[in-house]
């Protein structure tokens, strides 16, 4: 089969050229040629790239080396062959030094077709030595562009722990200092790493172990001196072939991930314990509530000595305190009564001072650091007094010899690029209050823990463990967060962080008084599954006047209802109930039949447990366990009065 072969011929002897093309075409091309005679049309023509070039060495306007020469600055891998009548051994060597492939003499063309084979052989193999060339260096700007651009740290080690290269990203992870970067001494820069870990010992073993054994690939992490965490991953380098040429290293930043992972953690097992904590509290109120009540009732009897009210009096007494434990339960699990309004936090705080003067002692000096701007936010100021109260005790039993507190204000504008460098934080406009203290710190491997309910380091009797989760809980019922920074011996600062309100000025509200005890002779549906809570609200309300029909859940209710729905007036339900039916669903259900039915609902939770969509007010048609006979009485009186 003939070959095609694309010829320009340098030539100005018509004859000359024919007898080359025949020589070709005996061989088995079947050529298109073009014969040129000068500079311009060699140069024209070699613009269309031919395949080979066959030129005479001497022309009357042009020559063969000249040929050469351009074809040569060109760049063109375009075979070149030089035929000459008479060529000496000179100009055949220079031929060969401007690029020519071969030379033959006119008389010899039997051989014309050997050299050009052999010379288009050459270009082939030129052609696809530059197109590897070109790929080898494209492969290998591209593998330095990406191990310097690879977020990971990475260093390649050969069998003899010889560094063959290094990123960027592992000078900057290890701070690898300048003059050791450019070190030749590979030592010093492998020591330098292992010498930034926690444990360099073991570093170095991990290492011997994997060039022990070429082929295992290793993973784990690791701790540098100043407490980041890197996951560190090892592998053999082999080629195709299998050749063991040493390992590669490559190391993560995975600190931020393991804080998250932590903190997560954290908030997880919070839940839970506020969750368990809200459940104690709940069972614990239902059983304040009874003794609350009994303890009047007993009184209401009458017949009691001086000092048998004053027992009376004390069980009371004690069911207050009692409570007040149980909120801060509530407060932690996020399940205490949200009271919210507008307030200046450092107005609240400038009339809270007296208190903690008087709390802290002489010996501590207290000073406020309010912003000169009102400072508002929309947050139950029982809460804020509370969470206030909580920090100054702890920053004084952490000063039992005396020190300084600090209590600032200060309006915070968090942006995206702010948040990204802080952990809790969100975009927007905040209050921050800052209790700083110059006490003993709080230890790193405690600090963790000092949200925990329960947890203490105080002796046993100075403290319930509950300060600071209340303070967890208030923060996170307000939509903020807390930030703690301690060191041993040099004291401890709180920032919490509240969205701010965009106002000037802020209501004042107040709470109703509590109205004299007055009864009735209308019939309640009273609804409550703890026998005795349930007994002692009946007993109460009984000695007012008022007819009681009982249920102890919401299934047992509607079979009441089924049988008194005409004569009921107000239903006294407790929100959280078995078997299904909660008191705000049978509420619903029973106000489809009489839309007009008066609903007061009891629970040990706050009145959030009833969910954001169904509004509960405190002493209006929802009771907080524990709750007096006068605020019953008032509240379901002013239901039937209205």
């Amino acid at each position: 089969m003939a070959t095609p072969l694309n010829i320009l011929i340098v030539e100005d002897s018509p004859n000359d050229a024919d007898l080359v093309l025949f020589e070709l075409r005996r061989a088995g091309y079947t050529p298109e040629w073009k014969r040129v005679e000068t500079e311009s049309d060699f140069l024209a023509e070699l613009k269309k790239l031919p395949d080979i070039v066959l030129s005479d060495y001497s022309l009357p306007q042009f020559s063969g080396l000249r040929a050469a020469e351009l074809l040569q600055k060109s760049g063109l891998n375009i075979p070149f062959i030089l035929l000459s009548g008479t060529v000496g051994e000179d100009a055949a060597v220079e031929a060969m030094k401007l690029g020519a492939t071969d030379y033959l003499l006119k008389d010899r063309l039997v051989r014309l077709a050997q050299s050009v084979e052999r010379a288009l052989e050459q270009k082939r193999l030129g052609d696809e030595r530059n197109q590897t060339q070109k790929e080898l260096i494209w492969k290998t700007a591209f593998l330095e562009a990406q191990v310097d651009s690879a977020l990971d740290a990475i260093l390649v080690v050969d069998e003899h722990t010889k560094r063959i290269l290094q990123n960027q990203r592992l000078l900057e992870l290890f701070k690898v200092p300048d003059h050791i970067a450019r070190d030749d001494d590979d030592a010093k820069l492998l020591q330098y790493i292992v010498n930034q870990t926690k444990k360099p010992e073991q570093f170095s073993e991990r290492v011997a172990y994997l060039y022990a054994h070429p082929d295992e690939i290793g993973r784990d992490e690791i701790e540098l001196a100043n407490g980041a965490i890197l996951d560190r991953y090892s592998a053999p380098v082999r080629d195709k072939a299998g050749k063991y040429y040493g390992r590669i290293w490559t190391f993560r930043d995975i600190t931020e991930r393991r804080q998250l992972e932590a903190q997560f953690r954290q908030s997880q097992k919070m839940e839970g314990i506020g969750q368990l904590a809200g459940g104690v509290a709940h069972d614990f109120n239902n059983i304040l509530a009874i003794i609350q009540l009994q303890s009047e009732l007993l009184k209401s009897r009458g017949g009691l000595s001086p000092e048998q009210m004053a027992f009376a009096d004390q069980i009371g007494t004690t069911v207050q305190r009692a409570a007040a434990l149980t909120r801060q339960l509530l407060l932690f699990s996020r399940r205490e009564v949200f009271q919210p309004r507008d307030l200046d936090l450092s107005e609240s705080i400038t009339s809270t001072a007296k208190m903690l003067n008087r709390i802290v002692g002489e010996n501590v000096q207290m000073q406020l650091k309010l912003a000169a701007q009102p400072m508002f936010i929309n947050a139950d100021a029982g809460m804020m007094d509370q969470v206030l109260l909580n920090l100054t005790v702890n920053a004084r039993d952490a000063m039992p010899n005396g020190g300084h507190l600090i209590i600032q204000t200060a309006g915070m504008e968090f942006d995206e690029f702010v948040v990204s460098q802080m952990t809790l934080a969100r975009p927007g406009s905040f209050v921050c209050l800052s209790v700083s203290d110059s006490g003993c710190g709080i230890p790193p491997e405690i600090l963790p823990k000092i949200f925990e309910p329960f947890f203490t380091t105080k002796d046993v009797g100075k403290g319930t463990g509950l300060g600071l989760a209340t303070v967890f809980g208030i923060v996170q019922q307000h939509q903020g967060w807390i930030n703690v920074y301690s060191e041993v011996n040099h004291g401890t600062t709180f920032r919490i962080y509240l969205p701010r309100l965009a106002k000037n000025t802020i209501s004042k509200t107040s709470q109703p008084a509590l109205a004299e005890m007055r009864g009735g002779q209308e019939t309640i549906l009273l609804v409550e599954d703890d026998p005795s809570l349930r007994l002692s609200v009946r007993t109460a309300l009984t000695q007012l006047g008022y007819r009681i029909l009982e249920a102890p859940t919401g299934v047992k209710a509607l079979e009441v209802w089924n049988q008194n729905r005409d004569q009921i007036g107000v239903l006294l339900t407790d929100l959280v109930m078995p078997d299904g039916m909660n008191g705000k669903d049978l509420a619903q259900r029973l106000r489809q039949e009489n839309p007009k039915l008066r609903a007061i609902y009891m629970s040990g939770y706050s009145a959030e447990v009833a969910g954001k969509d169904f509004p509960l007010e405190e002493g209006v048609n929802f009771l907080t366990k524990p709750f007096q006979i006068a605020k019953l009485a008032q509240a379901i009186r002013a239901k039937l009065d209205g």
